[in-house]
């Protein structure tokens, strides 16, 4: 069940993807990602209250049990590093091609084998090496595609930026892991997310509304909305598969990211983005190390 549960949060990810990549064109960064946060937020509000002040929610995977200092400073560093993830996702994705962002999230994967090899003494088997080695050829591959649009990845910082969204979401999921061990998933989604509106308040009166003026202006779009329902539903089913027995955490991951195959065919026929013969290619490969990482992890 945990295995269907991580493709449904897959497929609903790419969505994700590209109602975020609709929402940043010709928009203000940091406004979409406050909004997101909000709306997030106001969606899981009343599952806390009510868990708090009824007994509508008891005994349903919708309930939100109360927990003290001990609980939320957990949740409060799970925040801190999603919304660093994000920051740095979300400037990447504006400004560069769907095609060229999606492939590299599709590493991230790999990015959790390595830190469970490191942090919990998982060890790599022969069709996982398989499976690292051809992620790494088809970054590699996609390097040399986006340099035919003029995107070097040594030198284009808003690459840097997806890469280090991407090492920060590895950073997340392993210690999602850690969490689904010790705490009730609706507790854990519930308070980063208000967390996170909580922190990007400060983020946009300190660093974004003074400077208004002088940036990309904010335009409001109804995709904004949508970036908030199918994140919050796609992390609501990924955090369900984790918290199953027996479900593992370098599996989910590695399906989660599958969610490249819808943003790459929307940027391919709705975005009209270019060279997709060589980033297919690329995308070949990325998926092929996950079909070798789910063989070796059986």
């Amino acid at each position: 069940m945990w295995f269907l549960l991580a493709f449904i949060s897959a497929a609903l990810l790419g969505f994700y993807d590209v109602f975020k990549k609709e929402s940043l064109k010709d928009n203000a960064v940091l406004p979409v990602l406050f909004l997101n946060t909000v709306f997030s937020s106001l969606i899981f509000i009343p599952f806390i209250v009510l868990s708090s002040y009824t007994n509508v929610l008891d005994n349903t995977i919708f309930h939100v049990t109360t927990a003290g200092w001990e609980t939320h400073k957990f949740i409060l560093i799970k925040s801190c590093i999603v919304l660093s993830s994000w920051i740095f996702g979300y400037f990447g994705m504006k400004n560069l091609p769907l095609t060229i962002v999606g492939p590299i999230n599709a590493t991230r994967p790999v990015m959790v084998l390595i830190g469970a090899l490191l942090l919990f003494g998982e060890h790599l088997n022969g069709y996982q090496w398989i499976g690292v080695s051809l992620a790494i050829f088809g970054f590699f591959l996609l390097s040399r595609s986006g340099k035919k649009e003029g995107i070097n990845f040594e030198h284009n910082k808003w690459i840097v930026f997806v890469i280090l969204s991407a090492l920060l979401g590895a950073v997340s999921a392993l210690y999602d892991k850690y969490l689904m061990k010790r705490f009730d998933p609706m507790i854990i989604q519930s308070w980063y997310y208000i967390y996170q509106m909580l922190f990007m308040c400060i983020i946009l009166l300190l660093l974004w509304y003074p400077t208004r003026k002088k940036t990309t202006p904010f335009h409001w779009k109804w995709t904004i909305v949508l970036i908030s329902i199918f994140l919050s539903t796609a992390d609501f089913i990924y955090f369900c598969a984790l918290n199953m027995d027996g479900s593992m955490i370098s599996i989910v991951s590695m399906i989660r990211r599958s969610s490249v195959v819808v943003s790459f065919l929307f940027g391919a026929f709705v975005f009209k983005e270019k060279n997709l013969k060589s980033k297919a290619i690329d995308l070949i490969l990325v998926l092929l190390s996950m079909i070798f990482l789910y063989i070796g992890t059986r």
